[in-house]
């Protein structure tokens, strides 16, 4: 187990370093050429069922795409728009989407005492971590860990891809992590987080 774990920690770190060496106006073009209709001009979009990218950690966008393209993570819409995207390509877009600023959002009132709960301290009965030990307490994230920034993305996004980890129709997370979590939670335990998130602000 330590010895994946630090070969995890290596390859992150390694993707980490390589981001950070990339061309972000070259991302732009690429990303305004691909991902504009879906992820918005500057990563806020206004789909709620596709995920904001602005202020996303670039080594997790990177790492997703490259997903994608190996059908690590599926679906048919993301492969059709990386299929012709290179190893630098990806670097590009994703050092270009984390450099831009995310506008947020708010969580439903009615859900924000559940969504808080579960966040910051986890279901202990059901052996739910809490959201906060890989997202962090304002929810940007642990870019160097590979774990995805959830402050103010759209609680609609979220919600899908709980669903779809529980179910286990996505599993590209690191030694079942989110599968483990997302299996235990109800519908409405998720709805509850996934609003909580959107109005986090990093």
């Amino acid at each position: 187990m330590k010895k994946l774990v630090v070969g995890i920690s290596m390859l992150v770190a390694a993707m980490s370093g390589s981001v950070l060496a990339a061309d972000i106006a070259a991302g732009k073009t690429t990303a305004t050429t691909v991902c504009v209709a879906c992820h918005g001009a500057d990563g806020n979009s206004a789909i709620v069922t596709y995920p904001s990218l602005a202020g996303q950690n670039a080594s997790y966008i990177a790492k997703q795409l490259a997903d994608f393209k190996s059908q690590a993570r599926k679906d048919p819409v993301m492969l059709g728009m990386v299929a012709a995207l290179s190893e630098d390509d990806m670097k590009n877009v994703a050092a270009f989407y984390e450099s831009q600023t995310p506008k947020g959002g708010k969580a439903a009132a009615d859900k924000v005492e559940l969504g808080e709960r579960i966040y910051r301290g986890g279901i202990a009965e059901k052996g739910v971590a809490a959201c906060t030990a890989c997202h962090g307490p304002t929810g940007a994230g642990i870019s160097t860990s590979g774990y995805p920034a959830v402050s103010g993305q759209h609680s609609a996004y979220v919600e899908s891809q709980l669903q779809k980890f529980a179910e286990g129709s996505r599993n590209n997370d690191p030694n079942r992590m989110m599968r483990d979590i997302a299996g235990k939670l109800s519908k409405d335990e998720m709805a509850a987080v996934a609003s909580y998130m959107q109005g986090l602000s990093k």
